[in-house]
């Protein structure tokens, strides 16, 4: 398999470190709001990495963190009278919410930054050991003039970064890129003791002894968003490094900007939606479809538009799997015909070309577009009286890698009573030829949410 490396700007073949092992840090969301499309596209994207190296048999082992003591949560906490620990514990039950509707795999490990004080405050205290660190008043910085390696990541030099920084009057750094790994307590702040005095870690050192401490000193796998790159990554290399003096993750996997109609997403455009806004008119399943359609390193255009086709879409994928689940039930459970073997023979075929497109640094798009020939294919092929063999391993392989993508999760259900009658209801008008009734009956159930399909197989049923 070869990913695109940040560190080094080219594809590379992925090895492990450790045989059949894939040791992964993610970024999460500061939880002070719900989470918005932007954060959501690398959950998905990195959630299906995760997946697909699962389905190759690979011991994934994921880290993915909420930061949960930051500036804005601070101000959102004080805003609502509530305190920070408060303000974080809903947005995280809400974060689980958004992101389960959006088929995102819980993580192994989900730490918070406020659970993991003691070990910040050791980790700071090694960097300052190696004279990597500095204390200047309650505050500690990152000494970047003694790291080596600064800018590797970005592909800036230290010159270049320090001629765009500045530092702020109240503010005691020895250059103006070091960055802080402890704060000092500020009025209304909630703080921890530390030998530098009340205060409360700096935004990059919790990656950093997160991941360490969950995947150990050299991980396999750091993933976010290319917003992250600099200077967040940038940071933790620094940091993670400077503490160890060995390699810190040896394959960095950014995912593109999100535009909103062509514009850059932001509150003062009008155009900042978050999941949860968006799940009041679209299903989330949609949404991820959509993020996987484009290359994840490529920017990717977010439009009503692009959602409804996104949508349209999916419905393709359930149609076809509905159909071969309900073709199942009544296939007859005989040898396959010399035709219907043809069809079985090209199936692997489908496989293959869905592999070759993830393992080209995942390309969600291609190893999609797999998929939709696939279900050409099917609709072609599959019909009823067909051998249950050849359904089966048809519904058998596009479970398979619509699952890889964390698609078709949703089951067939069964309705209720109050709906079950309607559709007999309409059954029977439509037998006494009392078509208005027969289409109230439809209109009544759409605006239940339920669609129904007349087949020659007879009604089937699904839902909005």
């Amino acid at each position: 398999m070869k990913l695109y490396n940040t560190l080094t700007k080219r594809k590379e073949e992925f090895v492990p470190l450790h045989p059949g092992e894939v040791r992964m840090y993610s970024c999460g969301p500061t939880v002070y709001n719900y989470f918005h499309i932007g954060n959501a596209r690398p959950f998905i994207v990195f959630d299906v990495f995760r997946r697909y190296m699962e389905y190759k048999g690979y011991k994934v082992t994921f880290v993915q963190n909420f930061t949960d003591i930051d500036d804005k949560m601070i101000q959102r906490a004080n805003e609502e009278g509530i305190t920070v620990k408060e303000l974080g514990e809903r947005f995280i039950a809400e974060y689980f919410i958004d992101a389960d509707k959006l088929g995102i795999k819980r993580a192994d490990v989900h730490p918070k930054a406020t659970d993991h004080i003691d070990d910040i405050i050791e980790f700071i205290k090694k960097l300052m050991d190696k004279g990597l660190a500095y204390q200047a008043g309650n505050d500690v910085y990152y000494n970047t003039m003694a790291f080596e390696g600064y800018g590797k990541l970005s592909g800036q030099n230290l010159e270049d970064l320090e001629l765009g920084a500045r530092i702020d009057i109240n503010e005691s750094k020895k250059n103006p890129m070091d960055f802080a790994l402890w704060k000092g307590q500020k009025p209304g702040e909630p703080a921890w003791d530390s030998p530098w005095g009340k205060g409360r870690p700096g935004w990059h050192i919790e990656c950093s002894v997160m991941a360490t401490k969950y995947l150990g000193e050299t991980i396999d796998v750091h993933s976010g968003g290319q917003d992250l790159i600099f200077p967040h990554h940038e940071n933790e290399i620094a940091q993670s490094e400077g503490a160890s003096g060995k390699p810190f993750a040896r394959y960095w996997l950014h995912n593109g900007y999100i535009n909103v109609d062509n514009q850059k997403m932001s509150k003062s455009l009008g155009n900042f939606f978050t999941v949860r806004d968006i799940s009041r008119e679209f299903d989330l399943e949609a949404v991820r479809l959509f993020m996987l359609s484009s290359h994840y390193r490529n920017p990717i255009n977010f439009s009503r538009e692009l959602l409804e086709q996104a949508q349209s879409a999916l419905e393709r994928l359930y149609n076809a799997r509905n159909n071969l689940e309900h073709l199942l039930k009544d296939a007859p459970e005989r040898p396959s015909t010399d035709e219907e073997k043809q069809f079985l023979d090209k199936l692997p075929g489908y496989t293959d070309s869905f592999e070759k497109a993830m393992e080209d640094d995942i390309n969600t798009a291609d190893a999609l577009g797999v998929i939709f020939e696939l279900v050409r294919e099917i609709n072609s092929n599959i019909k009823p009286g067909q051998s249950a063999e050849v359904i089966r391993a048809a519904l058998d392989t596009l479970k398979k890698l619509t699952g890889i993508l964390g698609l078709l999760n949703k089951q067939m259900g069964s309705l209720d009573d109050e709906i079950e009658a309607l559709i007999e209801k309409r059954q029977q008008a439509r037998k006494e030829k009392n078509w208005a009734l027969a289409d109230k009956i439809r209109d009544d159930l759409k605006e239940m949410g339920i669609i129904l399909e007349d087949t020659p197989q007879g009604v089937r049923w699904k839902r909005l």
